[in-house]
């Protein structure tokens, strides 16, 4: 007999704006506990189907306790795996030399997925990354419905649809290297924080659970809502503050 596969609770993407409204009386948001930023840089990469601006309120609480912040210049991350992680990269060194220091990435689902690979790629910028419901040891185990959407847009892309990814992209040697990379070890010199949730409606949470971070932390959020979630912020707070502790001091943010 076959085993099941595990079908994410999809339902619980309609608490995101639920969550979102918890956040905002929240203590972290208020910054309480939270260690101050002192400039140092933040990467913030978006997930599949999404935007830099759905991680704009992480951006602006961050900016808000200190950090300095940059997008990935993603405006919908449905482009070549390979063509994005040059994007984040260059964002990555442009954050480096401005701040002086080591640089952070947070990456939400697909973003996550992304940012491992770039911090095994240049390790030298990275102090450390957290992924935020990322499906870095398996990237298709999604809910169907977000499969399908995945097959919609590589056949876009396959037909020649500027700025989609192809078929290819998945399984062909166009980000061979791209996969390579994210199946490979993890540098050590980074601080890797993987913050998962059983409650995931999109992602098999187990997919998640990365035997190559330092830590894993699991928090109670729907997909989507890891990016207005209490307990990811508080995540993320705890993992900045972690990676300073490892690694110099940066350049002061200008006011």
């Amino acid at each position: 007999m076959g085993v099941i596969p595990h079908l994410p609770p999809l339902w619980r993407e309609s608490r995101v704006a639920f969550e979102a409204a918890q956040l905002l009386r929240s203590p972290v948001w208020r910054g309480e506990g939270v260690e101050p930023g002192e400039g140092r840089g933040v990467v913030l990469v978006p997930g599949f189907l999404a935007g830099d601006g759905t991680l704009a309120t992480m951006a602006k609480w961050l900016r808000a306790n200190g950090y300095w912040t940059t997008r990935a210049g993603i405006r919908a991350n449905v482009g070549c795996s390979e063509d994005a992680c040059r994007r984040i990269e260059e964002r990555l060194e442009a954050l480096h030399a401005r701040t002086g220091g080591p640089v952070a990435i947070v990456g939400q689902s697909r973003g996550g997925v992304l940012a491992r690979v770039v911090a095994a790629r240049r390790p030298e910028l990275v102090s450390g990354i957290v992924t935020l419901g990322a499906p870095t040891i398996g990237m298709l185990r999604v809910h169907p419905l977000v499969l399908l959407q995945v097959g919609v847009v590589g056949a876009l892309g396959t037909g020649r649809v500027p700025g989609l990814f192809r078929m290819s992209c998945l399984r062909g040697a166009c980000c061979a290297p791209f996969r390579t990379d994210l199946a490979d070890r993890f540098p050590a010199g980074v601080r890797y924080v993987c913050v998962y949730s059983r409650s995931d409606g999109i992602v098999d949470w187990r997919a998640c659970i990365d035997g190559a971070a330092d830590e894993l932390v699991e928090i109670r959020a729907s997909h989507c809502g890891m990016a207005v979630s209490q307990g990811a912020y508080e995540a993320v707070a705890r993992a900045l503050a972690a990676f300073a502790d490892d690694g110099p001091t940066p350049l002061a943010r200008a006011a």
